[in-house]
């Protein structure tokens, strides 16, 4: 019997450096069924020559003409996925020759479990993990679980998760079809937990897999200290929040806020000034004055998040209970909160490793 189609959904901008690594993994895969989908987000390295010249026979291309974010450019790529199975994957990333077979085997096993988190481990050290699915702290923000650990198999047993990782990540079509796919209003940054607990609040699973490994290059396709950054997780982990969280949970929500911060500004504070690029240095009165900038973007997007909160409590199918149960399963602890390397994780905007923090 013929196993399901796979559409693998590679982003691209500017990752010229990276791409060959990226898709020759994927050339390598066991699994037989899948097509491989790239989204060029208006890059101007070369990556175009790249994929003309060594991959045109083997990658579907869509161009963009400018940069659209991680949410809308791989948005385009699902529109175009002919699989039953959608897998999201960074281009600054390489897979094992099993990986595709891991993911779609376990979203076989049950049609309940509507995303698969991937074994990501650091590309230039891959014995200590990446990320094995996304965890939540009461004001919205989230992290990739296992973050930084060295790989001991602490994780080498499969388990629900909250969500999953888009570095890396299966969404069955049938739950992107029901819930919707990416917010592109969150440009990037924090657009995987929205869409993953648009995923849970429809009754949908999410599972971690740990026999389906990628290597990601940390970083690799932006910066590792910008204030860009430092904009997009603090606007988006709010309207996480907004969209999301049960009324008690919003009223507290100033002061976990408050808390985080001063974790977090603690932190800072005890940051060497780092480089986000090889050209741009970046200090620390820009991160905080991109924070500044956040919150008033925060209060001009607020009926718009409203009206999203409206659409999505009106379909929920899980019950409060259950999304409470979330923070004590899958909750982070206050230790998880610090920023010695939170602003400098994640790249840039299409090949990044995402999370809200």
């Amino acid at each position: 019997m013929r196993k399901p189609l796979a559409s693998v959904i590679v982003l691209n901008w500017n990752g010229s450096a990276y791409l060959e690594r990226c898709l020759d993994s994927l050339k390598k895969q066991t699994y037989e069924n899948f097509e491989i989908i790239l989204v060029d987000n208006g890059s101007t390295d070369g990556s175009l020559d790249i994929i003309s010249q060594r991959y045109h026979d083997t990658v579907k291309l869509i161009k963009n003409e400018y940069n659209l974010g991680f949410a809308e450019g791989n948005n385009i790529g699902i529109g175009f996925a002919q699989g039953k199975y959608i897998i999201t994957l960074n281009n600054d990333t390489e897979s094992d020759p099993d990986w595709i077979t891991q993911l779609v085997s376990a979203a076989e096993e049950n049609d309940s479990i509507g995303m698969c988190a991937s074994r990501i481990l650091l590309f230039e050290n891959p014995g200590v993990i990446d990320s094995v699915g996304v965890k939540i702290y009461f004001d919205g923000t989230s992290k990739q679980r296992g973050h930084l650990e060295t790989d001991r198999g602490q994780y080498s047993h499969s388990e629900e998760v909250l969500l999953p990782s888009a570095c890396a990540a299966l969404y069955r079509k049938q739950m992107l079809e029901e819930v919707g796919v990416f917010d592109k209003d969150f440009f990037f940054y924090c657009e995987d937990t929205d869409l993953g607990l648009r995923g849970r609040f429809a009754g949908w699973k999410a599972v971690y897999v740990p026999k389906a490994k990628v290597r990601h290059l940390y970083s690799g396709t932006g910066g590792r200290f910008s204030p860009l950054k430092a904009y997009h997780v603090e606007r988006n982990h709010f309207w996480i929040a907004l969209k999301f969280f049960p009324l008690p949970l919003l009223l507290a929500l100033p002061l976990f806020t408050l808390l985080r911060i001063f974790v977090q500004t603690l932190s800072v504070l005890l940051l060497s000034d780092r480089k986000s690029s090889p050209t741009e240095k970046v200090r620390k009165p820009q991160i905080f004055i991109a924070v500044l900038k956040a919150y008033g973007s925060l209060g001009r997007s607020l009926p718009t998040v409203f009206r999203k909160r409206k659409a999505i409590w009106g379909k929920k199918k899980t019950k409060d209970p259950e999304i409470y149960g979330w923070f004590k399963r899958f909750g982070l602890k206050m230790e998880d909160l610090v920023l010695v390397n939170n602003f400098a994780g994640g790249a840039g905007s299409p090949g990044k490793k995402n999370a809200c923090m």
